[in-house]
């Protein structure tokens, strides 16, 4: 088939994709009000799934039935893993902050650069591997931001053993959790981005992740209902934002960019959620949050310089 560009260019539409993805912490937070965390991740991809499927009937059967075993069963594995992704990672916010979360699960690109050459066969590019080590030191400052304090010409921090008898750290923890899996779905997708389209892509991967959610959810803790009106209005919006509009987006993009890349312009989240949680969630960022963000942008930067974010054309995406 005779090769085309993207309708638009993936490096215009990522930081679209990075603002959506933002909102995702703070609707989260609002809906663990009232829902525990297992039902707001369930939700959150049933809701994606429900609004996918008529698009899908219409338009896509004939490629889902297309699909061989080894595509189908890479998918649902990336579903799979998203589904872990999202359980522990929304479970981190009840522990620690929004700051500290979005930053540990966003150390994915870390296990992609690592991962990357072993299983898709791409190479880390210099520049690449300037841009994850700025942008991860950025966010190691973000998070230890929460528990350390700059006092003058002293930075003053807990002892490892405070800081690990914290419920932060098991929040930590279960971020850094989030990004591993996070890492692996994104590894998936780049293989599968070269052959499947966006749509039947993503019903595929958020409909295994939703089945998996729902069947924990109610081994766990029951069917989740009696919730006021408005929790469910913050289940269609992580629906609609961060998870259609933000993480379609870096899918769509998983075609025409490396794995690598891709995953380290999600670092950029962390500075649109911390900026919402003054906002919204009254969390002031400290002064090492705020230098921490400028590294991270700065890594981003030098990521997406030309040699580095080389843009493929594939053939030509269906919609």
């Amino acid at each position: 088939m005779q090769k085309k560009p993207p309708p638009i260019s993936p490096l215009i539409a990522i930081p679209f994709g990075i603002l959506a993805v933002s909102t995702s912490s703070i609707f989260i937070r609002y809906a663990q009000a009232y829902a525990s965390s297992l039902s707001v991740a369930a939700f959150r991809l049933s809701f994606a799934v429900l609004i996918l499927s008529p698009l899908v009937l219409l338009r896509h059967r004939k490629e889902l039935k297309a699909l061989t075993k080894k595509e189908l069963g890479l998918a649902l594995l990336s579903g799979g893993l998203l589904a872990i992704h999202f359980g522990t990672w929304i479970t981190s916010l009840e522990y620690t902050t929004v700051a500290s979360s979005v930053v540990l699960v966003s150390t994915a690109p870390l296990w992609v650069a690592l991962l990357s050459p072993v299983f898709l066969g791409e190479k880390i590019s210099r520049y690449i591997l300037i841009g994850m080590t700025l942008a991860l030191l950025g966010g190691t400052i973000v998070g230890l931001s929460d528990s350390c304090t700059w006092t003058g010409e002293n930075l003053l921090c807990p002892s490892l053993g405070e800081f690990v008898s914290g419920t932060a750290f098991l929040g930590d923890m279960l971020a850094l959790a989030g990004a591993l899996t996070g890492g692996g779905y994104l590894m998936i997708g780049r293989r599968l981005r070269k052959k499947l389209s966006l749509v039947p892509y993503i019903f595929v991967v958020y409909g295994m992740a939703a089945v998996t959610l729902c069947v924990a959810l109610i081994s766990l803790e029951g069917v989740p209902t009696g919730y006021p009106p408005q929790v469910y209005l913050w289940f269609v919006l992580l629906a609609l934002v961060p998870q259609l509009l933000g993480h379609s987006t870096f899918n769509w993009a998983l075609r025409y960019l490396s794995a690598a890349y891709v995953s380290i312009t999600l670092l950029g989240e962390p500075i649109g959620s911390t900026i919402l949680a003054y906002f919204f969630l009254q969390e002031k960022p400290t002064s090492l949050k705020l230098f921490g963000a400028i590294l991270i942008l700065v890594g981003i930067y030098i990521a997406s310089s030309r040699r580095q974010a080389k843009i493929h054309t594939p053939q030509k995406e269906q919609t």
